[in-house]
């Protein structure tokens, strides 16, 4: 009887090691978890795998729970799991007594990915933009040089914009450069200030960089609408901008100036993107200095959606549904990356109208030019001017406006 029950004995106590060396569940069968998530799945959530995670999202409970409300006792027909899942999928009915859509969110765990894409992706590719603008910038200027002042000059001097002009350009290009660098210092700051300054210098620069961000981006709105309706007529594209665009401009060959009015093709194309992307970045930046009250990706992704456009370029349909914390987190990154593209651009600009061309400043200086640099690289303005009675009449060269 000793050796029968030792025998049992060490049956029972073999038991628990037999059920371990059973195989893992493979694939997706999740019945002998009950359909609940399997060591498989969260291996590959840990790996930072894609996975279907339907089976959770969509036990939040239901009519089959009610008869285990016996057992899971003052938790009802739902368990503690059921009710988190409902949360953090936007499927809970939370009702709030103050506050709006985004008082009734109380889990969003979409930052994570906002995070990791603002301090991976976005700053890596941004940074490189940059770098790269400058350098091929400082290339050029190494193998085209300053590009000058051909022919003679006259010592006359012609007035190419009013001092409202130059008002309105100056309040949007100063703003632009505080805001840029403003918002630079905001997104690169711990990478670069903290290990330079320390913590406390960078949340005082921090603090200041978002104050003073926050506050001049009016300044620049107004300036972008000053400009608009000041030079809107005059960037308008004609026939004329293909032939400056047929020689490049003359910008890389010597000794060629193509026709041009008061702005060639190349201020064109400068003017509609800070006109368009500038009015982009307005429409986010109001976003973020009211937020939660100008939501504006949910109902721009139905219209693309029916347009068919994600569909086209390899994606699925855009999500039509955000939570109002999405909808902030989708207008920072917007902001951040159309910022970038227009920073590289007028990066372009700054450098054409200062070191790149000798008397280019000028126009937005004094608002007075050389009159040869006028006949050179706006001809066609030139000779209006003469026909108005604005310029010096010079019959010998008027005949020939920078062909």
């Amino acid at each position: 009887m000793r050796a029968f029950l030792s025998l049992a004995l060490c049956f029972l106590l073999a038991l628990p090691a037999m059920a371990q060396d059973r195989p893992e569940a493979s694939g997706t069968d999740r019945s002998a978890t009950g359909g609940a998530q399997t060591l498989d799945d969260i291996l590959a959530r840990q790996r930072g795998e894609k996975i279907d995670d339907s089976f959770r999202r969509n036990a939040t409970g239901g009519d089959d729970a009610a008869g285990m409300a016996g057992q899971l006792g003052t938790l009802g027909g739902a368990s503690d799991a059921e009710v988190w899942r409902a949360l953090r999928y936007g499927l809970d009915d939370v009702k709030v007594s103050t506050g709006g859509a985004e008082a009734r969110v109380l889990i969003q765990d979409g930052g994570m990915k906002w995070l990791e894409f603002r301090k991976g992706p976005l700053a890596t590719y941004g940074a490189w933009l940059l770098g790269g603008t400058l350098a091929l910038l400082a290339l050029f200027y190494l193998v085209r040089g300053k590009i000058r002042i051909d022919g003679e000059k006259t010592g006359r001097t012609v007035t190419r914009f009013q001092a409202v002009e130059r008002f309105a350009h100056w309040l949007m290009a100063g703003s632009f450069v505080v805001l840029a660098i403003t918002g630079l210092v905001v997104l690169f700051g711990r990478m670069a200030i903290i290990p330079l300054l320390g913590h406390e210098a960078f949340s005082t620069i921090a603090v200041a960089s978002k104050w003073v961000h926050n506050n001049i981006s009016w300044a620049f709105m107004l300036g972008l609408v000053m400009v608009f309706f000041l030079w809107v007529m005059h960037n308008i594209p004609n026939r004329t901008d293909l032939k400056w665009l047929a020689v490049g401009g003359g910008i890389f060959t010597k000794g060629v100036h193509p026709p041009a009015k008061k702005f060639n093709a190349g201020q064109k194309m400068i003017f509609w993107s800070v006109i368009l992307f500038g009015a982009s970045i307005s429409a986010s930046g109001l976003s973020l200095l009211f937020p939660f009250e100008l939501p504006m990706f949910a109902k721009t992704f139905v219209i693309l959606n029916n347009m068919g456009l994600p569909q086209i370029v390899g994606l699925g349909p855009l999500p039509e549904m955000l939570a109002p914390h999405e909808e902030m987190q989708l207008a920072t990154l917007w902001h951040t990356i159309v910022a970038f593209i227009l920073i590289a651009i007028i990066l372009a600009h700054i450098y054409i109208g200062s070191v790149g061309m000798e008397g280019a400043f000028d126009a937005m200086g004094s608002g007075e030019v050389e009159e040869q640099w006028a006949r050179e690289h706006h001809g066609l303005w030139l000779e209006e001017l003469r026909q108005k009675g604005h310029a010096p009449d010079t019959p010998d060269k008027a005949a020939h406006p920078a062909e």
